[in-house]
């Protein structure tokens, strides 16, 4: 057997090999996702002899209110998608503007996890829900949408019923018990943006103004939400597994075998060929 063919049979033994330890290294890494908020209840359970604690965590309750273009909105408009919301209204003469342009900053730094292709964040839903719905009808909303140039498709500015918007906000989303930073005392209201995964949960709360400022954006947490973002965009769902997670082992060691198996009939057939 020439050299060329021998080299060749043993790159196709090694590259798998360091493939496979390449891949296992690199995915066993711990990835901070960000983390969860707001648990319901905890339970502690044994399993094989070890304790656990599970959380059920609160799922936001479903709600129907009116976009800036006057179509109803619910969760199930938003299926699959990351949701980053506020709260603000549209007289509102501090914080209200800023937060508006902070929104659209974070719009422009999330990008789709994509190399090719569409990279607007598609996988990403913007909300403003208005607590002051009396003043914000629909003509409004899209009034103040078109003073900021804000994309309807991808975000959202919502009115409706008063009652709603207040439950979601401070029973379901606990903004004021989370607050800390600028508080809007017209209407109380903070400057905090929250993000909510795919499943309704809460995984974050981010202040986006710069106390002690003039209502100054903060790009640092605007860049950090925008990271945050994107990781849970990767997040994958506990319940589904890759098609072939539990069978990679097995695929590669029928991959060294079947190559040893060429390289050995090779030999055979060289030898026979010398007899």
């Amino acid at each position: 057997m020439n050299r060329k063919a021998v080299y060749g049979i043993l790159l196709a033994v090694l590259l798998p090999v360091i493939g496979y330890i390449y891949v296992k290294k690199y995915s066993d890494r711990d990835v901070v996702m960000p983390r969860h908020y707001l648990p319901d209840s905890t339970t502690t359970v044994t399993r094989g002899g070890k304790e656990y604690t599970d959380t059920a965590w609160h799922q936001l309750p479903e709600f129907s209110l009116t976009n800036q273009l006057g179509q109803p909105v619910s969760w199930k408009d938003m299926k699959g998608k990351i949701v980053v919301a506020n709260f603000f209204f549209t007289h509102c003469p501090n914080i209200c503007p800023n937060m508006t342009r902070a929104m659209k900053l974070l719009q422009t730094v999330i990008k789709s996890p994509e190399k090719v292709g569409d990279r607007d964040p598609n996988f990403v839903q913007f909300l403003s829900f208005s607590i002051d719905p009396a003043r914000d009808s629909v003509p409004q909303l899209k009034h103040w949408s078109d003073v900021f140039g804000i994309n309807p498709q991808e975000w959202w500015l919502l009115t409706g019923d008063r009652q709603v918007i207040y439950d979601l906000s401070i029973k379901d989303l606990k903004m004021m018990a989370m607050d800390g930073g600028i508080v809007d005392s017209n209407f109380v209201h903070t400057d905090m943006f929250v993000v909510i995964d795919t499943n309704r949960y809460v995984r974050g709360y981010y202040h986006v103004l710069k106390p002690g400022t003039n209502h100054e954006i903060d790009t640092a947490t605007v860049f950090k939400l925008s990271e945050d973002v994107v990781l849970l965009s990767l997040e994958k769902d506990p319940k589904r597994k890759f098609l072939l997670a539990d069978k990679l082992v097995l695929i590669i060691t029928v991959f060294i075998i079947a190559a040893v198996a060429v390289f050995l009939l090779l030999a055979l057939l060289k030898r026979d060929k010398r007899s």
